[in-house]
């Protein structure tokens, strides 16, 4: 059993690649939570504005995200991911809850990124967490330095430093396929997730499912009142074995994130081959 990308894709490619999902006992993923859709342009409030202009307003929103200096938060198919990106110190952490411990397979992973070391550390819980191969090996609960040749290219372990946002929002509202505004710095529209597999926050797995349905995935969006993005909910309809789930992210304290910092000395092990291979 390996960990899996969460149908919701949590973590992204730039940061830990939040796609991890929880499993169950046979080690099949879990399906995504329901969610309840948001309006539609049928019964959303009256459109505001140009077109045009809403979506540009979506496309600049993401701007300063580029920056790398932001704290975010992001939930999907019941599992969360908090943290921030502090590009000026070359650092990141993160928290990335996995699951509920009522299920067979929770997790709980911090991860720190200083370029150039990574460091993790992870808690199990769930019925069948000490089934999980090597478990006795794993040294849950302590930091584990990461060997940087192992986890190149590895999009669940890995920090790039060349794409710092977490989600993939500029990905995300390049595909914006319908938008209206609704208010102060609110919109809502539809996109096609088909294009953004690269953005780290739907798995492109959910995307195939989807098939036609990933065209007009319903969206809404905010903006801070310096026109930057400050949350985007998508709202991932059911496809093949995954449920209807809710996507959001969040951004705050744009320029004002703080360093990450190095784990006590104390508290760190090199990572062993049997965590390499969980997260294979």
């Amino acid at each position: 059993m390996t960990v899996r990308r969460l149908s919701a894709g949590l973590v992204a490619a730039a940061l830990f690649a939040p796609g991890l999902a929880a499993c169950n006992a046979d080690g099949t993923p879990q399906a995504g939570s329901s969610a309840t859709p948001t309006t539609t342009a049928s019964g959303s409030a009256p459109a505001t504005g140009v077109p045009g202009d809403a979506k540009q307003a979506l496309l600049d929103s993401t701007r300063e995200i580029s920056n790398g200096n932001f704290r975010f938060t992001m939930s999907g198919g019941g599992s969360t991911a908090e943290g921030q990106v502090h590009e000026p110190s070359q650092s990141a952490q993160m928290k990335v809850v996995l699951g509920k411990p009522t299920d067979d397979l929770s997790m709980t992973l911090d991860l720190i990124h200083i370029k150039p070391d990574s460091w993790v550390k992870l808690d199990l819980g769930g019925r069948t967490a000490s089934s999980v191969p090597g478990v006795q090996k794993l040294n849950l609960g302590k930091y584990q330095h990461l060997d940087q040749t192992r986890i190149q290219g590895n999009r669940n372990l890995g920090f790039d430093f060349d794409q710092v946002d977490p989600a993939g929002s500029a990905v995300l509202t390049q595909g914006v396929t319908e938008v209206r505004k609704t208010g102060e710095g609110a919109y809502a529209g539809t996109l096609d997730v088909s294009k953004a597999a690269d953005a780290g926050s739907v798995d492109p797995a959910v995307i195939t499912a989807l098939g036609p349905q990933a065209r007009t995935v319903p969206f809404t969006a905010k903006l801070d009142p310096q026109g930057r993005l400050s949350e985007l909910v998508l709202q991932i309809p059911a496809a093949g074995q995954s449920a209807a789930q809710e996507i959001r992210i969040t951004y705050s304290d744009y320029g004002s994130a703080t360093p990450a910092q190095q784990p006590p000395a104390g508290q760190v092990v090199e990572a062993p081959a049997e965590f390499y291979n969980l997260f294979r």
